[in-house]
């Protein structure tokens, strides 16, 4: 099979205007998303059970940095079988039909209009400009069943599996470019199309709130079942005798 060689009006011309176009387009979906979006409010009776959920799974984790007697002062405020806050606090879940929510039908038609519907227009735009272009081939070999996917809109059964179409190196844009969006936006940004293609294939505004009764009760059995042992028994003793440094005792005093 001869070896193909892309002149360079095509990098030029094809393949670094892809790349610039997904980039400007994600940057624009970022801000409009923003704009769109409506500000969820979070009633204070749910922040505080999700903090409780939080701080005993926390004090299971890092228990054994506190002495035996704070432990215990915790856990029996959580699990005290008649002032435990487990066993006091009474929740009904409250299950939100998102086909009778307005606020949720607007949310997931918003969704789709900063999502879906401009990656289907501008891959159809790109596919229609850059009809029938190779842009790049990937430095290792590949099988013919990549042939599919990275070289859409060209058909060539002769071609080498490793050669990219224009079509193909916009979706793959669309999908590659979440570490510069996350370098330029931050960490959660409307831009990264992954996250979003994944909350859309998964349903996340379909699922109802878990139950924070059943919340309590797992969370009430793991710590009655949790033990204290004391990670930093004779830690006074070792820092003296220079076995450990001396800002090792620092953890006790934060913990104590």
């Amino acid at each position: 099979m001869a070896e193909l060689l892309l002149d360079t009006d095509i990098r030029i011309w094809v393949f670094l205007p892809i790349v610039v176009i997904t980039f400007l387009i994600g940057i624009i979906r970022h801000y409009v998303t923003i704009l769109l979006s409506s500000e969820k409010k979070s009633e204070l009776r749910q922040i505080a059970d999700s903090h409780a959920l939080i701080r005993s799974r926390m004090l299971r984790e890092n228990g054994r940095y506190i002495p035996k007697q704070g432990f215990l002062m915790r856990k029996s405020y959580f699990n005290e079988e008649d002032k435990g806050f487990f066993k006091t606090q009474k929740r009904e879940a409250v299950a939100k039909n998102p086909m009778t929510d307005p606020s949720m039908m607007s949310d997931m038609v918003k969704g789709n209009v900063t999502n879906v519907v401009p990656m289907i227009i501008v891959g159809t735009w790109i596919n229609w400009a850059f009809s029938g272009f190779l842009t790049t081939k990937v430095p290792f070999p590949l099988t013919l069943r990549f042939k599919p996917m990275l070289q859409r809109g060209v058909e060539l059964v002769s071609l080498d599996a490793s050669w990219v179409s224009s079509a193909s190196w916009y979706f793959l844009n669309v999908f590659g470019l979440r570490s510069m969006y996350t370098l330029i936006l931050g960490q959660d940004n409307a831009a990264d199309q992954t996250k979003a293609m994944q909350e859309q294939l998964s349903g996340a505004g379909m699922v109802a709130p878990p139950d924070p009764s059943k919340a309590f009760k797992a969370e009430w059995e793991a710590l009655e079942i949790c033990s204290h042992q004391w990670a930093l028994e004779g830690i006074e003793e070792e820092v003296t005798a220079g076995i450990i440094p001396p800002e090792t005792i620092y953890i006790k005093n934060k913990f104590s």
